[in-house]
């Protein structure tokens, strides 16, 4: 999200104040290519944990910086011809950061991003409305489609970035439009970044929508990010509420593996059957009736 200290145009006060209004838990500060904002939380309280970090703004493509130290900047000189990407990834690496490739099919120049994903840890797949009236657009349906479709090799071969979504919040009403849900140990920033890491969260379009997402086999259970390790039938149970007459996708590495509905008062339980064999990972969608989502878990990961 953005204020005054970049090119948003709400004061840290007031986005603390649509914050609280909005039922959130935690804040990440992502001032384009400053650290000005990083001291002026105060006004966030005890009860609001408030990440700082940096939206990296270079010439060819924008990325996060999450979990900086106070104050710290990372360079956005450059683009990718310049082949220094790396140094900016290495310094928030070593602070604990994370790193997340921001709107890559952003559509105006330096907005689409041409940097490869190697070095970055997640992947954002739902950007907000800052330049549009509509929260989900044709370039975060790329940007999915892409993310979806690296998952299979990713989770192959041990290492695969978590997919989360922002509002890039710039103006008044746009703060949670989405928000990530993310499963931590405690509301730390340390806390909530290792949730990311490790890819247990889920992306909901409003504070409206709930869902829980579990995967049953072998006499034992996992959530999102987790593994289900045993092998053989596995049973993939999916609860949403406050999506009426929408849909639940379920995804495997063979694309979109089952489609059900909900009912028209938007609270509903969706099962499926498959085999542990038949993917390396299950994954949800939910979508409202004209197609636009509602929700986007990251994967269940199935040994």
């Amino acid at each position: 999200m953005h204020s005054v200290h970049s090119d948003g145009e709400l004061t840290p006060e007031e986005l603390v104040a649509a914050a609280r209004a909005a039922g959130l838990d935690f804040l990440a500060t992502t001032e384009h290519n400053t650290a000005d904002g990083h001291g002026v939380w105060g006004c966030a309280g005890d009860d609001l944990v408030v990440i700082l970090g940096e939206e990296v703004t270079t010439r060819t493509g924008h990325w996060l910086a999450l979990g900086l130290a106070p104050g710290q900047v990372v360079d956005w000189r450059y683009g990718v011809r310049d082949g220094v990407l790396d140094r900016g990834l290495d310094e928030v690496h070593r602070v604990g950061g994370l790193a997340v490739v921001c709107h890559p099919y952003a559509p105006y120049p330096g907005g689409t991003f041409m940097y490869p994903y190697d070095g970055f840890d997640l992947v954002e797949v739902w950007n907000g409305a800052w330049s549009s009236d509509r929260p989900w657009q044709a370039e975060n349906e790329k940007a999915l489609a892409e993310w979806g479709r690296l998952l299979a090799a990713d989770v192959h071969r041990g290492r695969w970035r978590p997919a989360i979504g922002s509002s890039d919040a710039h103006l008044a009403g746009q703060l949670a439009l989405p928000h990530t849900v993310v499963f931590a140990e405690e509301p730390s920033p340390a806390a909530i970044l290792d949730g990311l890491r490790a890819g247990r969260s889920w992306i909901a379009g409003s504070a409206a929508v709930e869902l829980s997402f579990t995967v049953h086999g072998g006499g034992g259970s996992a959530g999102i990010g987790g593994t289900l390790r045993g092998g053989g039938p596995v049973a993939v149970r999916v609860r949403v509420g406050g999506v009426p007459s929408g849909t639940v996708q379920l995804h495997t590495e063979r694309g979109r593996a089952y489609t059900a509905g909900l009912p028209p008062e938007g609270s509903g339980t969706v099962e499926w059957a498959t085999d542990a064999g038949e993917s390396g990972f299950v994954r949800a969608e939910v979508r409202h009736p004209d197609g636009a989502m509602a929700a986007v878990t990251n994967p269940v990961l199935l040994e």
